[in-house]
């Protein structure tokens, strides 16, 4: 039995939703009282993600009251691609002024957004946020845990998990698209940050579909090197160009075993970027592969019916659509890009809001995310296979 056959993806309630944030009928809160919002950025630290200022433009029932950066000519930017009301240096003295009903956590540093999250969760705010969610799962649980408290909704922003052509793809994979799904191999873009930071940057996104399409992890095994030698926690360092915390090796390759009895691979390396392929994964099939090619607009291609000969191989690939309509795949409310992408996720959040449940794309599976990429390096370190969930919830490259 596969794992989509137990979840019934679309016959459930995160079915339902997502055909919601698709369609063009009823939305969130067009009845409903107007939500005040509020962002939060941080001009050289992260500034404002993938324009996560924007995500409020031209949204029904919401309006943008005000917006936070300590930087002044960064505050000043912001407040004008928002539209705000008003203007803050300090994300705290907004929030307890204001008392927003939304807020948007923007850096894509991620080293301020506990902090930053919490003072939101603190004034009884939902929150979205860029990813990575948090430095360490430690973090990450309190954020959780106060937010189950005060009954808020958090939301992260893995947009490609929203995309139309990937929610359809989940449904194909179940209908026998390419036969019995037996492995799912992951790749980051290894350019120049190749590795560690690559995994804890881009490897998320793909750890958040790798759980989509093949269920929870049971454990992982990983090595990791560095220079053609293993690595030791002497050679963590601060990310150098996204502050995500501490990453190690510039040679990341992890198995995950899964409870749905796939295989997961991760891999990362120095070098490999052209032989690899584009950032994203391969899901092989017992009767065929399917290639997704991610970002804010993903593209798939399939290959059925797969020859061991690598030329027959190359020409057999064919674009997959799934009978998804390019412009809806590449639009919504007018936007593209990754306004867009955030709109299918924000939409999704906030229909979440009113119907009491949790995101499609919420603070819990960006948790397992991270965890995913910990546990990689937790067991590199050790040299062993590690079991989830993890034990650990510090940082695994920050001696306990």
């Amino acid at each position: 039995m596969t794992p989509w056959t137990r979840r019934e993806f679309f016959s459930g309630s995160a079915g339902l939703a997502a055909a919601t944030v698709l369609s063009s009928g009823r939305s969130f809160a067009e009845s409903g009282p107007v939500r005040k919002a509020a962002i939060i950025g941080h001009t050289g630290a992260g500034n404002f993600g993938h324009g996560i200022d924007l995500i409020f433009n031209g949204l029904p029932g919401t309006v943008v009251v005000a917006v936070a950066d300590p930087n002044p000519a960064g505050r000043a930017s912001a407040r004008k691609s928002c539209g705000a009301a008003r203007a803050y240096a300090n994300y705290r003295e907004m929030l307890v002024k204001e008392k927003p009903d939304l807020v948007a956590v923007g850096p894509r540093w991620s080293v301020e957004h506990h902090a930053m999250t919490m003072a939101a969760l603190e004034v009884g705010a939902h929150v979205y946020l860029e990813k990575p969610f948090t430095l360490s799962l430690t973090e990450a649980d309190e954020i959780l845990r106060l937010a189950g408290e005060k009954k808020r909704r958090i939301a992260v922003a893995h947009v490609t998990r929203l995309a139309p052509i990937v929610i359809r793809l989940e449904k194909a994979l179940r209908e026998g698209l390419i036969g019995d799904v037996l492995e799912i191999h992951t790749v980051g873009k290894m350019g120049s940050r190749a590795g560690g930071q690559d995994m804890m940057v881009l490897g998320l996104h793909v750890f958040d579909l790798a759980r989509l399409f093949a269920g929870e992890v049971q454990w992982c095994h990983a090595r990791i090197r560095r220079q053609g030698k293993v690595v030791k926690i002497s050679d963590a360092e601060e990310s150098p160009s996204d502050r995500v915390g501490p990453v190690v090796g510039d040679d990341i390759f992890a198995h995950f075993a899964m409870d749905s009895g796939m295989n997961v691979t991760f891999r990362s390396r120095k070098g490999l970027e052209k032989a690899a392929g584009p950032f994203g994964m391969e899901i092989v099939g017992s009767r065929g592969v399917l290639r997704l090619k991610s970002g804010a607009v993903p593209t798939m291609s399939l290959l059925t019916g797969p020859s061991r000969a690598a030329s027959t191989r190359a020409e057999n690939w064919i674009t997959w659509t799934g009978g998804v309509d390019p412009s809806a795949e590449a639009e919504i409310d007018s936007l593209t890009g990754y306004e867009a992408a955030h709109r299918r996720v924000v939409r999704d959040w906030l229909l979440a809001i009113d119907e009491k449940r949790e995101p499609l794309c919420s603070g819990n599976r960006a948790m397992k995310a991270i965890e995913m990429a910990h546990g990689a390096f937790l067991s590199g370190l050790k040299r062993t296979r590690v079991d989830f969930p993890l034990t650990r919830r510090t940082h695994p490259l920050i001696p306990a």
